[in-house]
């Protein structure tokens, strides 16, 4: 996506990624009937999508003007907001752990972006939030609240939907609130852009679907941390397809975020298996 961004307008490529998506999503829906894709909130389902594409329009705006490494990690304050609302909104239970290690990530994000927002945090290169850099990381940060939003949303949909469900009508709400904002914005596209954004529909429609299904599987809260070990990877793409080379502030964070992730996980694990045998009447 950043790399059709760089060419695209970013309106433009956002209803695009969407509308790539339902495309995709399609031949599934035919094949296993339509009628298993009717929700049954659909205006739940529309408010999802709503709250989804304000925050795209932000998150696609910023995109092409800073590195990946940084859109992601600005990304994780999500998680806060969503733990917050899931405490509010679900009464879920927040384990001292959960806080901890969303504690640490989001620590770990601040030594990623403090320098290109001038929080002089540690050394690794970038100018002051004075420069547009540091203007463009402010509007990426402003869509976390509403894709944490999008989320909260997601997780209630979960407790009357299939992630099936949730999944195509995701798609097909953004592609109808994105097409008036992409319409005004429209530009001719090469065959391997086409290509490229029907790639983007094929994976960002995987990934969502497997993020609906843990959020269907477990409290919202307990999937958050591990969340962050999406700095790894983008690090390491935007270094392999774009030459953005970690700073040092990027390589610690991103140990700090990795650690807690791995921590968190093992705790889970364990919290898990010892509920399990809670639930066997302790027997084997």
């Amino acid at each position: 996506m950043r790399a059709l961004a760089l060419s695209v307008d970013p309106l433009q490529s956002q209803f695009l990624r969407y509308a790539m998506g339902l495309l995709v999503l399609l031949p599934v829906v035919l094949w296993r009937g339509w009628r298993r894709y009717v929700a049954k909130d659909i205006a739940g389902q529309f408010w999802r999508g709503g709250a989804h594409s304000a925050g795209l329009v932000l998150w696609f705006l910023a995109l092409p003007h800073i590195p990946l490494a940084d859109t992601t990690a600005i990304g994780f304050t999500g998680p806060l907001f969503i733990m917050i609302g899931a405490r509010v909104f679900f009464g879920e239970p927040m384990h001292w752990e959960r806080w901890l290690a969303t504690a640490l990530g989001f620590a770990g994000v601040l030594i990623v972006v403090g320098p290109q927002l001038g929080l002089g945090l540690g050394g690794g290169g970038g100018g002051g939030s004075g420069g547009p850099s540091g203007v463009w990381h402010l509007v990426m940060l402003a869509s976390a609240p509403l894709f944490a939003a999008s989320f909260l949303i997601t997780k209630a949909l979960t407790k009357q939907e299939t992630a099936g469900v949730i999944l195509v009508w995701q798609s097909l709400t953004v592609t109808v609130f994105s097409l008036p904002l992409a319409w005004w914005h429209w530009g001719p596209l090469s065959a391997a852009q086409w290509a490229g954004f029907l790639m983007c529909g094929l994976l960002g429609s995987s990934g969502h679907y497997c993020l609906t299904r843990s959020f269907a599987a477990t409290d919202i809260s307990a999937t958050q941390p591990a969340k962050f070990l999406d700095l790894v990877w983008s690090a390491f793409f935007g270094f392999a397809f774009f030459g953005d080379v970690p700073t040092e502030t990027t390589v610690v964070g991103g140990s700090v975020i990795a650690a807690a992730t791995l921590w968190v996980a093992r705790r889970e694990g364990r919290r898990g298996a010892a509920a399990a045998r809670l639930g066997n009447g302790g027997g084997r």
